[in-house]
This record gives C-alpha cells, structure tokens and sequence, in this order.
C-alpha cells in the first residue's frame, strides 16, 4: 500500500474528495445523474512553512476539515431542495430567482459559521467538559485520592460517550446512508493505494476502512487525551478544567501527527496502532450499493489522476 494524499468525506448522497489544494464534491442528485463540481480551496493560512510545522499543522487541518466538511455538507444539500423552498421560487423570472439563491447563499455562509462554532463548542462541552465534571463527582463520592485513578475514570467515561453517541446515530437512516457513502471513499481510496484500476468492480472488493479515517482521529484524540491529562496534578478544579481545555489543541495536533504516521506507513508496529481506529469504523462505515461507488469514483476522478499516480509510484 502507498500513500496516495487524497482524502475525503461522506456528504449528503454523495462524496467529497480532496487533493492539494483542489476538492470536488459529487452528489446524486434526486434525477438519478451525478454533479461533479471541483473547487479550490487553500485555507485561511497561505504560508506553506508555517502549515508544515509538526503539532500546528494538525490544528490548522482539523479546522479545515471542520469548515471544509460543513461547506460541502449545505453545498450537497442544496440539490435536495424542499417543496417550500420551490414553492417560493414560484413565479419569479430567472433574474428574481439568481437573485433569491444568491441571499440564501449568503445566508448559509453565515449559518455555516455558526454551525461549525457551535459544534466546536458542543464537541468540547460534551466529550471534555461533561466526563471531568462526571470524574469530579466520582472523586468526591468515593472520595479516591490517586489523581491518576481520576484521569483514568475521566478518560473510560469519555471514551464511552463517544462510542455511544457514534453508535447511537448509526441508527438513524439518514446516517446509515451517509455511512455508505463513507464506505464508498475508503474503498476507492484504499483501491488506488492498492495499485487496483478504479473501477466498480475492485472498489467493491477493496476494504471500507482506512488508517487515515476521521474516525479514527477523533479516537485516538480520546485515547491520548487520557495520556496527557494524568500529568496535569493542581488543586483548583477549574484550574485543572481550563488547562485541559487548553490542551485540546495540543492533543489534536499530536493526534493528527499519528494519522499522518499511520497513513504513510505499513507496518505491523502502525499496523498494530491502529487498529482501535479501524474497529471504530465499523460503526461508522457501510457496505456501499454500486451507485454510490460510481458517486465516490467521479469524485475522486475530478481532482486526482490515479492513473498517473500508480505509474509513478506503485
């Protein structure tokens, strides 16, 4: 298996892939055809050196993802369009109608902000601040004096949170069809690292889990988070609780380091690493239908020429 550099997610009825600085997002739309769209995006930081530095790079590229994966998510969205929102289209000229679309796009852009500063938030309250707060009660209760026993109590309850609220929304059906589609992107990635020619057949066949999955970060940002947070011994509880919020973008930095690592890698060291990651994705990745693989091949097709590339490299 080579590293390849191209990544993605899952958006609605559809896949985003990402190479360089250039994304396409390919959608099925409700007619059944599949729009491929391709657009650049660099980021908000433009100094290549600065965004190659170990730790920071990892949080510049979390946010990234954040905005670039909520970007895409109303971009596949907007073919879905509801009855009311045709209902108020009805009757205006073309000109009316780019105008009305144009305000709602930017009214979307706003909302998109918002949605992403509220999940930060969210993300943190309940996967950070809620297991402390939970460890704290634990303490004061059973009234255990070893800070480590209390890290290690605070990292178990996180870890079951999450592993429950991933689960918990796999049952959604709207999910379960956005996991497909997860499936499908790892399948054509793992396909072209795999030195397969993209096509139905060997994406059906490739595997529906990846090392450098988003799963998989956001696990191993749980698991070292247990690491980090046994060295922090302070008496004030909120102190112990801000340097914690603090450290969070240290540990996905750190976390994302490790991604990195694994996905350039094959070893039965990184193998054995991660190997959590890829059970977790069972939960958030499904055994794809072949329209989706042919959705997810057009995306990845639209930025990267794999053809090229296994010439080059495999």
């Amino acid at each position: 298996m080579k590293y390849s550099g191209v990544g993605g997610q899952a958006v609605m009825e559809g896949v985003m892939m990402r190479n360089g600085d250039k994304y396409a997002v390919a959608v099925r739309k409700p007619d059944k055809e599949i729009d491929v769209q391709v657009f650049d995006y660099a980021g908000p930081i433009k100094n290549k050196t600065f965004k190659n530095i170990p730790i920071i790079r990892g949080v510049l590229n979390f946010v990234d993802s954040l905005y670039l994966g909520m970007t895409t998510l109303f971009h596949s969205a907007s073919f879905f369009e509801d009855e009311e929102e045709l209902k108020k289209m009805e009757g205006m000229t073309e000109e009316e109608k780019k105008e009305y679309k144009e305000k709602e796009k930017q009214k979307e852009s706003a909302a998109m902000g918002g949605t992403v500063v509220l999940s930060i938030v969210m993300a943190v309250g309940i996967f950070f601040v809620v297991p402390y707060l939970i460890s704290q009660f634990v303490q004061n209760v059973l009234q255990v004096e070893s800070h480590l026993v209390i890290a290690l109590i605070e990292g178990v309850v996180r870890l079951c949170i999450f592993i429950t609220y991933v689960g918990a929304i796999s049952l959604m059906e709207d999910i379960k069809r956005t996991y497909m589609y997860h499936g499908a992107e790892h399948k054509c990635i793992n396909c072209i690292e795999h030195g397969l020619e993209l096509n139905v057949e060997n994406v059906r066949k490739s595997s529906k889990q990846h090392k450098r999955c988003g799963t998989s970060f956001l696990l191993i940002v749980m698991l070292i988070s247990i690491i980090f947070f046994m060295f922090i011994e302070v008496e004030s509880g909120l102190l112990k609780l801000v340097i914690r919020l603090l450290l969070i973008p240290v540990i996905a930095g750190v976390s994302y380091e490790f991604i990195r690592l694994a996905g350039r890698f094959d070893n039965w060291f990184v193998n054995l690493l991660s190997v959590p990651g890829l059970w977790m994705q069972k939960l958030t990745t499904k055994e794809p239908d072949d329209d989706m693989i042919e959705v997810a091949i057009a995306s990845v097709e639209a930025v990267f020429d794999w053809k090229t590339w296994q010439k080059e490299n495999l």
